[in-house]
């Protein structure tokens, strides 16, 4: 028997997100946002309101970066999403975290972070649906501490998902299949 329950953000897991930016002064700013994908290949749309601190930069400066969050800093994560750059100036001096400017796109990176996509500003869509920033991702860093060899292993990321039900951050890190081919099994 299914049940009817309270909320219309349903889908889990939300990536928990960190989109860096430069202020006018050329301070740093962050903010966490799980409502964020991919767009497509090379792509990636967030949706924010303009009201952001964030997004206004974006426009003025015509870039930013996407951190991926992790468990080993749940506390600055949600800091940067319970405290408004519109409203507290030393937003990421507060955190105790660094960063380093990006040598793609004028953003930071946030060097505490494993993953970072590097991203040029394409536009901001404001009608009915629209999404909110969509981005054009020029380079992506991972800190060599989550790598094996070439390649990215996930289990080191340590990534963190938002659980929209009841308002928490998990842990992504089990690999329980392989893209592409488990279901292969069931093709007739």
């Amino acid at each position: 028997m299914r049940k009817d329950i309270k909320t219309t953000e349903a889908i889990f897991p939300m990536p928990v997100l960190m989109i860096a930016t430069y202020n006018e002064d050329g301070t740093i700013d962050v903010m966490n946002a799980a409502w964020g994908m991919m767009l497509e290949r090379d792509y990636v749309v967030l949706n924010l309101s303009e009201y952001h601190k964030t997004v206004k930069n974006i426009k003025s400066r015509k870039a930013f970066t996407v951190s991926i969050a992790d468990a080993n800093h749940v506390k600055e994560a949600d800091y940067f999403g319970v405290v408004s750059g519109n409203n507290t100036v030393n937003k990421f001096e507060n955190s105790g975290l660094t960063a380093v400017k990006s040598n793609h796109v004028d953003a930071p990176i946030i060097s505490e972070f494993p993953i970072c996509m590097e991203c040029e500003f394409i536009e901001y869509q404001d009608n009915d649906y629209g999404c909110g920033v969509v981005g054009k991702v020029v380079n992506v860093t991972a800190d060599e501490n989550v790598m094996n060899g070439d390649n990215v292993d996930i289990k080191l990321v340590n990534a963190i998902a938002f659980d929209p039900y009841t308002h928490g951050y998990y842990k992504v890190t089990e690999r329980v299949g392989n893209a592409f081919k488990d279901g292969l099994e069931l093709k007739k």
